[in-house]
């Protein structure tokens, strides 16, 4: 049996009274794109935290590669790539400078740093700004230079925390392709945001977390399917969209609430 990329047991996560991750069990098979989903305050970025050892679980594992995974697993942690939810990028410094830190950082020599940071600079369509602080970027591209510096590495596994936020649509389009790429490379993504037709169109497989608890784990299509049997009135052949299924899911939970007016607006 092919080992899992990412694998985690009882997962879970409190804060004081808090429970803000509970018995998470999942596991991502290499090479695949994998969405992980959830209303605000669900425990995505929490458990984003815990699987990048930015944040130690209360209880339960994680394995990256097929490898216990913690703050002390600096090995492992060079063949990850992050994205995180507040990028923590270094403001004083250009954004070629902030590469090459990362670069020497993850290990790689001089002049391996320096062509991989050019190459992501034209890619990322910030090689005009070669002055410009990084602090007085826009935050798209503050977000552009994130995933350079998750990937000037070459990973073998990329964590991604609302990566499409702010970039502008032809921004998008081009860092889809490039993470295309790199699943057919035989990468692994594990990506968390709220537009679900960006997961519909990159991910095979999504798991769904919900006040903390996973409350779906598949492929789409087996979502899909076991969905539409469950509602009433849907025809079988009816093709429901990650919306639909998200949507049905996380009410079928408790979550969804009713429609409410406002006074004013109506």
């Amino acid at each position: 049996m092919e080992t899992p990329a990412i694998q985690t047991h009882g997962l879970t996560r409190r804060f004081g009274a808090l429970t803000a991750v509970e018995n998470v069990t999942l596991s991502v098979a290499p090479g695949q794109f994998f969405g992980f989903l959830g209303p605000n305050g669900a425990g995505k970025s929490t458990t984003i935290k815990m699987l990048t050892g930015l944040l130690e679980p209360t209880s339960g594992s994680v394995e990256i590669l097929g490898q216990p995974f913690g703050a002390s697993a600096l090995g492992l942690k060079r063949q990850i790539g992050v994205v995180p939810e507040g990028m923590a990028l270094l403001g004083r410094l250009t954004a070629s400078e902030y590469l090459h830190f990362v670069g020497s950082m993850y290990g790689l020599d001089s002049s391996t740093t320096h062509m991989r940071t050019q190459e992501l600079l034209e890619f990322m369509q910030l090689a005009n700004e070669k002055k410009k602080l990084v602090t007085d970027f826009s935050h798209g591209m503050q977000k552009k230079l994130a995933l350079a510096a998750a990937v000037i590495h070459g990973p073998k596994v990329l964590f991604l925390d609302e990566p499409f936020e702010g970039v502008d649509a032809v921004a998008s389009g081009m860092l889809k392709s490039m993470l295309t790429g790199m699943i057919n490379r035989g990468a692994t993504i594990f990506l968390t945001t709220h537009v679900l037709e960006i997961v519909e169109r990159l991910c095979s497989h999504v798991a769904i977390i919900s006040q903390g608890k996973l409350v779906a784990n598949g492929s789409i299509e087996a979502l899909r399917a076991g969905v539409a049997s469950s509602l009433p009135g849907t025809e079988a052949e009816q093709r429901l969209t990650l919306e639909e299924i998200f949507l049905a899911i996380v009410g079928a939970d408790g979550q969804q609430e009713s429609t409410q007016e406002l006074s004013w607006l109506t």
